[in-house]
């Protein structure tokens, strides 16, 4: 269904979204609503008691990790995040590529970091059942007793050792070629159902044994159906055949935004009363800070989830609230063009010229950060959304590096669509000589892991 998303604001300004979709409301299903600013406790589990902050210094918000010390389920110790620090960006990124391609790390991170260390073969769980067949006979939950959750991907074979052009593997496993790869992307499913809900970071949560009332059955019964129907191009979905509390999405950064052409994975887990309370939402965020809305330990801070204060249905709305609204709110209003002013006040407190240069700064930090989840997300996809992770960066790296290059020469972040720079004249607004250092020493390593997942032209790019 092509509809346009039109007239968002977190701060009562209109913010445009080039999606060709948008979320639904019980009143108006033409509507995203929720505000982004800050956060505070209204009983949703996603929630902290402090307000976030930006500072102009830090590359990467640090000060987003106080805020979830008291949430439990926010994995602060888990040794799953792929960290950078200031450090990182003065290493000679290059001559770390080099190093280490024969060692699947993305550049920077050390082995120790447990969830990027190459895992032992395993079988692979098919994304592909059929969805149809399970909207009505999926009625069964099989929780555990609440213990620490799990905050990352399952280990899965990276990307790059897995695209080659047929034969066999050492393990005398037959592999796919390329085009059967590429119809694997081209077919890949936005909504479909899946078995394996072992890596989920709510797969721990829940009562063992407790039976899920009807009525609550048939509420996720309904969010699964609007989601198979009216899902974005730009979202993707699974949820779990014997886990119907759980859910991951797959969120493509909009163009326009420092986000573009990003996978941003969260996970979902559907309460035990809900509707009545908001669902709880966590965000891989591999320990970057990309966005004052997305913290490190993995919090979403959203009116809508009740994790920040909001009017009217910008808050959750136990009768008409859905979780479609939800992910295209996440998609709209927090990463947006500008997510500097998500800030609690500070539309105020920087109007102007001063406003303009802090918002672009955070931009080019929030680029940079980008850049690096889309190289653990791509090392390391998610469960279940292998096949898109590879084919989205095969057929988005030239775009991905186009920008790249474009933003080396001077360009503002978000001025380059598709590989395109759309308004010249912002050329004459020079990005800051700082970030441009910084996406030239990434540029060739991207380019080297684009190349090992099968993307071609790349090496015009380089330096």
């Amino acid at each position: 269904m092509d509809v346009e998303i039109e007239e968002i604001s977190a701060h009562d300004d209109s913010v445009k979204v080039k999606d060709n979709k948008e979320a639904m409301t019980g009143d108006n299903p033409d509507t995203v609503v929720g505000s982004t600013s800050g956060s505070t406790d209204s009983g949703n589990n996603n929630s902290s008691n402090s307000d976030i902050s930006y500072h102009e210094d830090q590359n990467d918000g640090d000060d987003g990790l106080d805020d979830c010390d008291d949430i439990s389920n926010y994995d602060d110790d888990d040794e799953d995040y792929m960290y950078y620090d200031d450090e990182d960006d003065e290493c000679d990124y290059l001559s770390m590529q080099a190093q280490l391609d024969n060692v699947d790390l993305p550049a920077g991170v050390e082995a120790t970091v447990s969830w990027l260390n190459e895992p032992a073969p395993s079988s692979k769980v098919s994304s592909q059942a059929s969805s149809s067949s399970h909207l009505a006979g999926a009625q069964t939950l099989n929780p555990t007793l609440p213990e620490h959750a799990s905050s990352s991907f399952a280990q899965v074979p990276a990307s790059s050792n897995s695209l080659v052009s047929g034969g066999s593997n050492s393990c005398g496993k037959e592999e796919v070629t390329e085009d059967e790869l590429m119809k694997k992307y081209q077919s890949f499913k936005h909504f479909d159902v899946v078995e394996d809900f072992s890596d989920h970071h709510y797969s721990n949560l829940g009562v063992k044994g407790q039976q899920p009332p009807k009525a609550w059955s048939k509420k996720v019964q309904d969010e699964w159906k609007i989601l198979e129907n009216d899902l974005p191009d730009t979202i993707y979905v699974r949820v779990y055949e014997a886990r119907m509390d759980l859910l991951r999405a797959v969120i493509i950064g909009p163009q326009g935004t420092p986000y573009h052409d990003g996978l941003f994975v969260f996970d979902v887990l559907f309460p035990q009363n809900y509707p009545d309370v908001p669902p709880m939402v966590y965000y891989y965020s591999g320990g970057l800070r990309l966005n004052p809305n997305l913290y490190d330990c993995g919090k979403v801070c959203l009116s809508l989830l009740n994790t920040w204060t909001g009017k009217g249905n910008e808050r959750w709305m136990p009768n008409s609230s859905t979780m479609l609204q939800v992910l295209v709110s996440i998609q709209a209003l927090i990463l947006n063009s500008k997510p500097f002013f998500n800030e609690p006040g500070y539309e105020a407190s920087y109007a102007g010229l001063e406003g303009q240069r802090r918002s672009n700064s955070y931009n080019e930090d929030a680029f940079v950060l980008s850049l690096k989840t889309m190289t653990y997300t791509l090392r390391r996809p998610p469960k279940h959304f292998e096949d898109l992770v590879i084919g989205h960066f095969r057929c988005h790296a030239v775009d991905i590096l186009s920008a790249c290059k474009a933003y080396i020469e001077g360009a503002p972040v978000g001025s380059v669509v598709k590989g395109i720079v759309q308004d010249l004249s912002a050329t004459a607004e020079k990005s800051s000589s700082t970030f441009r250092e910084s996406v030239s020493r990434m540029k060739n390593g991207l380019i080297s892991l684009f190349t090992k997942n099968g993307a071609i032209d790349c090496d015009r790019f380089r330096a």
